[in-house]
């Protein structure tokens, strides 16, 4: 759903936002709203930060040379 939104800028931001605008063949409302977009992922990452534990592992795999059956041969030895 689309909803009006009024915004009050500077003149000189609304001319160059409109610059921009033509230059990309995107409406300013587009572009107001993928900063939104950028603005709320940011947001996430930053909220979904990991635990020390999880951080100090990682990359501990990175040089070893384990394939996925190597895994299914690891769970049939712990649980069959």
């Amino acid at each position: 759903m689309n909803t009006k939104l009024t915004l009050r800028l500077d003149d000189h931001l609304i001319k160059s936002a409109k610059e921009y605008s033509a230059k990309t063949g995107k409406s300013v409302s587009k572009i107001v709203s993928d900063l939104f977009v950028i603005i709320k992922n940011e947001k996430l990452k930053k909220s979904s930060s990991v635990t020390p534990t999880v951080q100090s592992l990682k990359g501990i795999l990175k040089d070893a040379k384990l394939t996925e059956n190597d895994y299914k041969n690891h769970l049939n030895e712990k649980y069959l």
